[in-house]
């Protein structure tokens, strides 16, 4: 991983476990419930900026290696396959059967 995004991520990602206690703290406290709910949708933006941090660096290292080396179908397949676990990037999965 290059070292700017592993930086980033971390960094994120750290602050994403603080943040995660805080809203543990409240659900003990018994805070009320959309107070709760406004925090982990904010902890779920978090997380996707890390997945598009990873994939940023995914994209400029391992995706250009593997078309130098001509692997380009194969890492476009694990592109997808990872990708349908990100609807925020994807949308909602298509209905292939219905075509």
């Amino acid at each position: 991983m290059q070292e700017v995004h592993k930086k980033v991520a971390l960094n994120r990602l750290k602050t994403v476990r603080g943040h995660l206690d805080g809203v543990i703290g409240m659900v003990d406290d018994d805070r009320y419930c959309p107070e709760i709910m406004k925090q982990v949708s904010a902890l779920q933006g978090s997380l996707e900026k890390v997945n598009r941090i990873l994939l940023q660096n995914h994209l400029e290292t391992c995706v250009v290696h593997a078309v130098d080396e001509g692997r380009t179908l194969e890492v476009v397949d694990e592109l997808m396959e990872v990708m349908k676990y990100t609807a925020a990037v994807t949308g909602p999965a298509p209905n292939l059967e219905a075509r």
